[in-house]
């Protein structure tokens, strides 16, 4: 007996493979994959401009990194004691606007860099509702905890988001033709947009996502993330306590169909491997004098060097330097 309705996912046209370069923007459940593909060793660079939710502010990010246009004090404001940018999460802000500074620029030429070699860009729309700075019109990223009176909220249209992302995407492709994306729709429900807003708003995203598949069709894919949430786990305990993210088991079950049909072969066949090297790299020993952690240094070295023999374009310069300083403090 079924008691639970399966969806069938074809195997994506974009694959990710451990030679790719990858970029992930978007919403939290950008960060949730971002982090498996980054713990499975894969090269990720995940929301340089931290968590973004609407396709208005994620195309500014990417428009703003393919510029290579760093940020200037006349790019924060000041509120409640610290220093904020309406482009960025507030991770990045701080009580010094050079710090803050600092931090936003870092990540951005971080992000420049590997954006100019990506080979796929994953993208994570979570709402299409924005918010408008009244008196200038600019679509901000994070509200920072202002007063609602500094907005103006608005859902964006299918037209809206489509004018934004084409020549966009076309952009990219002009530089980058081999590069791909890979579009999803958060499964994140927004309730604090309304029960019905939030289905409008999610609607908006999915018709937006397959017109853009429509003008890109080799270049882009969508991954049903949303679909597996809202039907294979139609159920409140895969969510977490505030009943609107999903909880961890959700988000695992969902990684594991994304590497049942996103990750090419021989990525899958490694992936046990990779993941148990990251588990040694972020291992944090009892006893880090004793003769057990010496081994156990030795043996991920050695792991290193045999997943390296298969993945030579994988850098692991500073995983061995960190290894081997411990080492030498033993």
């Amino acid at each position: 007996m079924m008691l639970y309705t399966k969806i069938d996912i074809p195997r994506s046209p974009v694959r990710f493979a451990y030679e790719h370069r990858t970029m992930l923007f978007g919403s939290c459940f950008a960060e949730s994959i971002g982090k498996r593909l980054s713990g499975s060793l894969f090269r990720a660079e995940i929301n340089p401009f931290g968590t973004l939710y609407n396709p208005a502010s994620v195309a500014m990010a990417i428009e703003r990194l393919i510029e290579g246009m760093t940020f200037t004090s006349d790019d924060l404001f000041q509120y409640e004691g610290l220093y904020h940018s309406f482009f960025h999460h507030s991770f990045f802000s701080s009580v010094s606007a050079d710090e803050c500074l600092q931090q936003i620029n870092e990540r951005l030429q971080q992000a420049a860099v590997m954006l100019s070699s990506a080979d796929r860009i994953i993208i994570t729309w979570g709402t299409a509702y924005v918010y408008r700075l009244k008196g200038t019109g600019q679509t901000v990223a994070n509200c920072h905890k202002l007063p609602e009176k500094y907005f103006e909220r608005a859902r964006l249209s299918v037209e809206e988001i489509v004018s934004l992302w084409e020549p966009l995407m076309a952009k990219l492709q002009k530089k980058h033709p081999s590069l791909q994306w890979l579009f999803t729709v958060s499964p994140i429900r927004h309730w604090r947009d309304g029960a019905h807003e939030n289905q409008l708003s999610k609607a908006t995203l999915h018709l937006a996502v397959e017109a853009l598949q429509e003008r890109f069709p080799v270049q882009t894919a969508y991954f049903p993330a949303y679909e597996l949430m809202m039907d294979e786990l139609r159920d409140y305990r895969f969510y977490a306590d505030d009943m609107c993210h999903p909880s961890l088991t959700a988000i695992q079950y969902i990684w594991e169909r994304f590497i049942e049909v996103c990750m090419d072969e021989p990525a899958r066949c490694l992936l046990k491997e990779a993941e148990e090297i990251r588990k040694a790299l972020d291992h944090r020993p009892f006893n880090p004098q004793s003769e057990a952690y010496r081994r156990f240094l030795t043996q991920t070295l050695l792991k290193i060097d045999r997943f390296n023999e298969k993945m030579p374009y994988l850098c692991f310069k500073q995983e061995r330097k960190d290894i081997e300083r411990l080492q030498t403090e033993q």
